[in-house]
């Protein structure tokens, strides 16, 4: 409960931050008198451009030091949608509407037969935030990697093991609808999109996934590259916008702490990766990029990201159009754009 209350506070008692957010439109400075390399950044752009990279924006200080490509579009972001709704669980969990102890049996949540055992429903909220509920049903909206990485079930106990699980993910969509009253699009308009001024944002043009494979829904999202960068620079803004503390500063610093060592040498916090994993090893993968310490990111398939990198005071989004069936760059061309990208600010690493 100390935890809460301590979220409860920093919601309701924003502290002074002299830092700038865009208003209505982004400002656009020249690339000298943002300190950046103009002719950095145009290789940074051709290298996009060869690895079917379909809009990018780059934000430092609040400001947009380089954007290129459709950024104005709103594109699938995919599993993007997940650091969304962790916004929105902070903001409940700070009003005392969501309990992150809170056991699945608890919050009444269990699926399609074959029905959650005695010992998936022991899985806290928390758990789930993690990728750690040991819950390995069938869910909507997994990639065959997903699916076919997915272990056996009951194979884990709740808390023990970490792995990437639309399951989870899914399900703290239908525990945030139930314990709010509110919809997921609808609570996302209100809650963050009017407040940080988002031009593109429209909940009438989301729609959720379905299937037979699992009762809770997986909440789709599509968002303008634009859209996106305000979004992240929320977050490396610690939840403050123009004086007022939206998402909980300490949630959004729980959120992109690693709790687990995940994929490719990554860390993972609550929906969010963090360029850091908790071990120096990691889950024995390479960490393909070259981020300060406390970067993190929100990444989705097909070639969605959003990078926080509180060190530079940098936010970087890349997308791939997924409407056009485009390839998506790979980890390491990703890895190689954000490379040039803080080459071309100077930015050591």
């Amino acid at each position: 409960m100390r935890f809460v209350s301590l979220l409860f506070a920093a919601m309701l008692s924003a502290p002074a931050m002299a830092q700038t957010v865009p208003s209505a439109e982004w400002a656009h400075p020249s690339p000298e008198e943002s300190g950046w390399s103009a002719a950095k950044l145009a290789e940074a752009e051709a290298f996009a451009d060869e690895h079917d990279v379909s809009a990018v924006m780059v934000v430092q200080h609040g400001v947009v030091v380089a954007e290129w490509g459709d950024t104005e579009k709103p594109m699938e972001l995919a599993s993007i949608r997940k650091s969304l709704l962790d916004a929105l669980i902070g903001i409940a969990v700070a009003h005392r509407k969501i309990d992150l102890s809170a056991t699945l049996q608890q919050a009444a949540i269990d699926d399609n037969p074959p029905s959650l055992s005695a010992q998936e429903m022991q899985a806290t909220i928390q758990m789930l935030l993690e990728a750690r509920s040991g819950v390995y049903h069938p869910a909507l909206y997994e990639t065959p990697a997903m699916a076919a990485a997915r272990p056996q079930r009951f194979s884990h106990a709740p808390g023990t093991f970490w792995y990437y699980n639309n399951w989870d993910f899914n399900a703290l969509g239908t525990i945030y609808e139930k314990a709010t009253g509110t919809q997921i699009y609808d609570a996302f308009e209100n809650e963050i999109a009017r407040k940080i001024d988002m031009q593109d944002y429209d909940p009438r043009a989301q729609h959720k996934f379905l299937g037979e494979a699992s009762i809770h829904a997986a909440y789709t999202f599509r968002m303008s590259a634009r859209d996106l960068a305000r979004f992240a620079l929320l977050f490396l803004n610690d939840g403050h916008w123009n004086g007022q503390q939206i998402v909980p500063q300490q949630w959004v610093r729980e959120s992109t702490t690693p709790h687990s060592d995940a994929d490719q040498g990554l860390g993972y916090g609550y929906l969010w990766w963090t360029s850091e994993a908790v071990s120096s090893t990691g889950n024995g993968g390479r960490n393909v990029f070259h981020l300060p310490a406390g970067s993190y990111f929100a990444w989705g398939a097909g070639g969605q990201y959003a990078f926080v990198i509180p060190h530079d005071d940098l936010v970087i989004v890349e997308r791939t159009d997924r409407d056009l069936q485009l390839s998506s760059p790979r980890l390491r061309e990703v890895a190689g754009l954000i490379d040039l990208i803080r080459q071309a600010g100077h930015l050591q690493r």
